[in-house]
């Protein structure tokens, strides 16, 4: 409920909290989560913000094999990352934190925009995200 009624930043901000915090699970962990339950077209919003923090060898490496070829972030369908499983999604996540550790800060803004996947969390992720928010309004 109060995810519809904050401000995107703030929610932002909130989110990428839960996700470097060490009382929730990794990142990596939380995005695959997240994935899993997000539609086509989510999908392939957070694969390309993936694809483009961990690097095109990463990618292809990674996502070659289900994507066929070389991989670029621009290129992914909703179709092709309906293919895409969760595992491979955890993987590329944690490479794309490892070589660019503002890809946290970038999947908690594009998660903000889409409030109801947000829910799905779960309880001590929804908590941080929002003590987060209480802190630094006003």
């Amino acid at each position: 409920h109060v995810s519809q009624n904050v401000s995107q930043s703030h929610l932002a901000g909130g989110i990428a909290n839960a996700f470097r915090s060490d009382q929730t699970p990794p990142f990596a962990q939380m995005v695959s989560q997240l994935f899993s339950q997000s539609n086509g077209q989510q999908q392939a919003g957070i694969l390309s913000r993936l694809v483009g923090a961990a690097g095109p060898a990463a990618a292809s490496g990674l996502l070659g094999n289900v994507l066929g070829g070389g991989v670029q972030s621009s290129q992914i369908t909703p179709e092709q990352a309906q293919q895409v499983p969760p595992s491979a999604v955890h993987e590329l996540a944690a490479k794309a934190e490892q070589n660019n550790p503002s890809i946290v800060d970038e999947a908690g803004s594009f998660y903000a925009q889409h409030p109801t996947l947000v829910k799905t969390l779960g309880a001590g992720a929804l908590a941080l995200v929002m003590s987060h928010m209480s802190q630094h309004a006003g």
